[in-house]
């Protein structure tokens, strides 16, 4: 997995020439600009009303909150592709492959297409200075709109306000979950991280929020700009089926749609569901409970081998770590055995947090290393996991997960999580391995 790297102070050098690959492109976007992370639009709107003088006709989407938006996101695609729409997705940060990040129609964009966006942002930008993020959204944005599809589904990539993907005035919008997270940049309470991602919110749109409780600066801004925004306990409600095994349905004013009780977060899942109504009105029900039920994502308690189960998540922070512990105690009350888990993660996360939701689940721990920009050394990861008990310290994932194979037994579950990076370097080494 690729994200945003530090520029070192050097000089910027020329953008890569004609006929140059997906990798040089993001090779040089890694160095145009001084920091990884620069919230602000002003820059990002001086291009994008070049290269987009006019809003885009297709439907915007925008989706922020601090967990559960590539859920949303690939549930909504996955709802608007069986009701006949063309779609767009943009998502990051990815797994594997940088193409991950734009989705045509439910593909990843083609090398090709890419280079495309990438020539035509570069063309409009002039001496306007953008980051990595800024830079590949505005080329999404270019992918969407070149390929021509009704419906564009865009992810916020940190906060909401501020970031380069709220420079598009969205028709739709929906707010996940609202917790602590990237606390340099957005704040460290609930109230002013609301704040910020509320900003995606425009007047008299139609909103769905799926935190069961919203912090008062979210209503408070969906009221100020009489937004119609749909709110889980009181516009709809999630109960477990007692018709279909494995389900939840979604309760409605107008009746239920069953939706699936795993392995994604159902928030989230019910989320979008909840405003596919608005944007496909004449679909059943039942067609949109079916479609629900076919959402995969790639990194979000995905399970990669059996016997042992080796599953892994991207979750990073105390609020995700709460919803994956959530899950691995309903395997072991299912007759599951003991939990192993390979955690490894970066220097500016709650590890104490995460620890702190893990640790009555966890039977055994093999904390890994990780070898990329802001990862932790496995040194500074055991100091700040100190808390634990059976902690076998490693210095990489492949290290950790391989040690953690050797003492497992066919009826106990191995979690690998931490971040992305953590589950792009576990999938790399187990997804030959998919049955």
């Amino acid at each position: 997995m690729q994200m945003q790297a530090v520029s070192k102070g050097l000089s910027v050098p020329g953008s890569p020439e004609q006929g140059a690959s997906v990798d040089e492109w993001l090779q040089w976007l890694e160095v145009i600009h001084p920091t990884e992370i620069d919230l602000g639009l002003d820059r990002v709107l001086v291009v994008l009303r070049r290269l987009f003088p006019q809003k885009p006709k297709a439907r915007i989407i925008t989706v922020a909150g601090t967990n559960g938006k590539g859920t949303t996101v690939a549930t909504l695609e996955r709802l608007l592709i069986a009701g006949g729409r063309t779609t767009g997705a943009y998502t990051s940060p990815h797994l594997q492959c940088y193409n991950e990040r734009v989705r045509l129609n439910g593909e990843d964009i083609s090398d090709s297409a890419l280079v495309s966006a990438f020539e035509a942002v570069e063309a409009a930008r002039g001496s306007v200075s953008l980051t990595y993020f800024e830079f590949g959204t505005l080329a999404a944005f270019v992918a969407l709109e070149n390929a021509g599809v009704q419906d564009w589904i865009l992810e916020v990539g940190l906060g909401g306000r501020l970031d380069a993907v709220n420079v598009l005035d969205a028709d739709f919008a929906v707010i996940t979950s609202i917790d602590i997270d990237h606390v340099g940049f957005l704040g460290d309470n609930r109230e002013v991280i609301g704040f910020e991602k509320a900003g995606i919110l425009r007047r008299r749109m139609t909103a769905v929020c799926a935190d069961p409780n919203p912090p008062a600066s979210v209503l408070q801004q969906a009221a100020a700009q009489k937004v119609d925004l749909r709110l889980t306990g009181r516009d709809y409600q999630l109960e477990n089926s007692a018709g279909r095994a494995g389900a939840v349905d979604l309760i409605l004013p107008k009746g239920r749609i069953s939706l699936p009780a795993g392995p994604l977060p159902i928030e989230s899942v019910a989320a979008a569901v909840v405003l596919a109504t608005e944007l496909l009105p004449h679909a059943t029900f039942d067609a949109l409970g079916n479609a629900a039920h076919a959402v995969r994502v790639p990194g979000r308690f995905e399970q990669l081998s059996n016997d042992p189960a080796v599953i892994v998540d991207v979750g990073h922070n105390p609020h995700a770590a709460l919803w994956l512990a959530e899950k691995l105690n309903g395997l072991k009350c299912a007759g599951g055995r003991r939990v192993i888990a390979v955690y490894a993660a970066l220097a500016d996360k709650d590890v104490e947090g995460v620890v702190a939701a893990m640790k009555p689940v966890v039977d055994s721990w093999y904390l890994a290393g990780l070898d990329v920009p802001r990862g932790l050394a496995v040194d500074a990861l055991e100091a700040r996991a100190a808390v634990l008990s059976d902690v076998h310290g490693c210095a990489s994932i492949a290290e950790a997960l391989d040690a953690a194979k050797k003492i497992a037994e066919p009826a106990d579950t191995i979690i690998v999580f931490g971040s992305f990076f953590t589950v792009a370097e576990a999938r790399d080494l187990l997804i030959a391995k998919v049955p």
